[in-house]
């Protein structure tokens, strides 16, 4: 199990750090430039080190430390973790997020509720889908999973678009830390939803921040690529929303594949290998615990 719990968290990170490079570039741009990314270099818009991880490891983290801290009712301590990191002036910050952690006086979801009218009603993004694995992770009750998951979503963003992307993504990472088989686990969760199309064919539409579009490639990356490398390499190559995708994406495969199958090279690149490690060895505690 802590296999599992490690290898989501560090794919998490191993997505972000890699796609980081390729972010706002679109897939010809990328061609010219690279290639074919396949390891992890920093650089790109944010000027990132190699290894460096962006806003979508750092929310996942901040999502992990929540739940450590009170693992009965962590969501006030998600949102002060969410805070904390905030006011340290990251490099990259969504514009929904952004404008919610700016707003926020007190209620989560009345901020989230507010913003999303300030933006006519266009709150469903996948900033809320990209930090919800810790949840699956933490929690085997699937009934606290999915309460859980929705409230964590709904603290910044109040589309239920982006909610109903979390809950379809930690049912997922729940079957595979029951064991379950990814391509099935994919296909019974994902039928009969509006994502069911990527499952045999490419998404029509662009990867990027809309989270119906970044949840569609993600469902078509994982059924489409075998390996994890091969799932990340594609993300971190197909432009737009790259570090947001891959981290998605690689999220799902690294539970599924476990810690010890991840590509060496890419584990040992990550700046906050510790960091993951020792989140990963206290997650495993508290499912453990409340199994």
């Amino acid at each position: 199990m802590l296999d599992k719990i490690k290898g989501g968290l560090f794919g998490v990170a191993i997505g972000d750090a890699l796609g980081g490079t390729t972010e706002f570039m679109s897939e010809q741009e990328i061609k010219n430039k690279y290639g074919q990314l396949t390891d992890i270099i920093g650089g790109g818009v944010w000027h990132l080190k190699p290894g460096e991880v962006t806003d979508d490891t750092a929310m996942t983290m901040c999502v992990t430390k929540g739940i450590i801290t009170s693992p009965d009712d962590p969501i006030l301590h998600i949102g002060e973790e969410f805070l904390k990191w905030y006011n340290q002036k990251p490099k990259d910050v969504g514009i929904i997020i952004s404008q919610v952690l700016t707003t926020f006086t007190g209620n989560w979801e009345k901020a989230a509720k507010d913003v999303h009218y300030q933006l006519s009603e266009k709150s469903a993004g996948n900033g809320s889908l990209m930090r919800c694995l810790p949840i699956a992770l933490a929690y085997s009750d699937l009934q606290e999973l999915e309460e859980l998951t929705i409230r964590q979503s709904k603290m910044t963003h109040y589309d239920d678009l982006a909610a109903e992307a979390c809950l379809i993504y930690n049912r997922i990472a729940a079957r595979l830390l029951k064991g379950d088989d990814l391509e099935a686990s994919l296909r019974d969760e994902i039928a009969g939803t509006i994502y069911e199309d990527a499952l045999t064919n490419e998404p029509d539409c662009p990867p990027d921040g809309f989270v119906v579009h970044t949840m569609k490639w993600v469902v078509y990356f994982l059924s489409h690529m075998k390996t994890f490398e091969e799932v990340a390499v594609a993300a971190a190559n197909k432009g737009h929303d790259t570090d947001t995708v891959a981290a998605i994406a690689c999220g799902l495969k690294g539970v599924e594949v476990g810690y010890e199958q991840l590509p060496q090279r890419y584990k040992e690149k990550i700046l906050i290998f510790d960091d993951l490690s020792q989140a990963a060895a206290n997650l495993a505690e508290i499912r453990k615990i409340r199994r």
